[in-house]
């Protein structure tokens, strides 16, 4: 048994987690997580209002009794997102631990506190974790180079990146991107975070609501194939590499091109719709990380969970009789 601040802090098995991942954040999956003895957050932006939300929730509750939680990325919208809503639900819900992205929670945070809910916060930088930290979120997620979905701007890896961010911050960090295994589980406590974030890991999963196709994709990858994409825009991407993200990196070598040239290409519907829904391997643009290249078989939360935690307790043992 590993214990760390996360696994006392929230009541879980162990200190595996799986945040908000849009398409695949859904109540089956996160109930699944939850019962594997791992942390996993609803992903609240799939669902249309506030009420849906704590529907989801209260469903969620009747397939598990293990702590889970809800993720709020925060982002601008052409069309305004429920976040009071959601953040309502949430505590209406019972819901204690909160895992936000994008901006800084700032306006949330006073509510979230005052009732109890902890609040994790994803980053992508030191300067940024610091920031988040000053504004009394509970836990910092430090996402490296590796990840899918956004890594920022400063193209720094998880090695460097998660114990600069340690000695920085007086809190938990939780390490995320390139996260797959229980190797890496060990590696991530060596260098002082109290858990590990792993996504793609539970998209190759069973229980995972998305097409066969996408996860034996992930499978087949390796840590080669995937694209950054959004680069000439300072909205970098990692994404799998298929036809729509290696024709929108050749678009965006000419540094005078906009999100208009790429927008149809890059439109998050053809992503959830056509690869995440159909199976359409070329439809759209859709996330994948580095940690592609360590899974090796779809299986189902439990079976992931329980190897993952094997070959940690494995690795720990050798190191101690080195």
């Amino acid at each position: 048994m590993i214990k760390t601040a996360i696994t006392e802090m929230f009541g879980v098995q162990t200190p595996i987690v799986m945040g908000g991942m849009t398409g695949v954040g859904y109540g089956d999956l996160v109930a699944a997580v939850a019962n594997a003895g791992a942390l996993g957050f609803i992903t609240a932006h799939m669902y249309p209002s506030g009420d849906a939300l704590l529907e989801e929730i209260q469903r969620v509750r009747k397939l598990t009794d293990q702590p889970f939680g809800v993720n709020l990325t925060l982002l601008p919208s052409i069309n305004p997102i429920p976040y009071d809503d959601y953040r309502e639900a949430i505590i209406a819900g019972g819901v204690t631990v909160v895992e936000t992205a994008g901006r800084a929670p700032t306006d949330h945070i006073p509510r979230l506190k005052e009732a109890g809910v902890k609040i994790i916060h994803k980053c992508t930088s030191v300067r940024h974790a610091v920031s988040a930290v000053a504004k009394g979120v509970d836990i910092i997620s430090i996402d490296g180079f590796e990840c899918a979905g956004h890594p920022g701007e400063d193209d720094v890896g998880l090695v460097v990146l998660l114990p600069a961010t340690v000695d920085a911050v007086n809190v938990p960090v939780i390490a995320s991107g390139g996260m797959a295994d229980g190797r890496g589980l060990i590696a991530a406590l060596a260098l002082g975070a109290a858990g590990v974030n792993m996504g793609t890991r539970f998209c190759a999963t069973l229980e995972a609501k998305i097409h066969p196709n996408v996860k034996q994709r992930i499978v087949d990858n390796t840590e080669m194939d995937t694209v950054l994409v959004g680069r000439t825009l300072r909205n970098t991407a990692r994404v799998a590499r298929n036809a729509v993200s290696e024709e929108v990196a050749r678009i965006q070598q000419d540094p005078t091109k906009t999100f208009a040239d790429v927008r149809d290409l890059m439109a998050g519907v053809r992503g959830r719709e056509n690869v995440l829904r159909d199976g359409d391997m070329d439809g759209g643009i859709w996330t994948s990380g580095q940690s592609q290249a360590l899974i090796h078989e779809v299986a189902s939360c439990a079976d992931v969970v329980k190897s993952i935690m094997a070959q940690a307790e494995a690795v720990r043992a050798k190191l101690a009789a080195m």
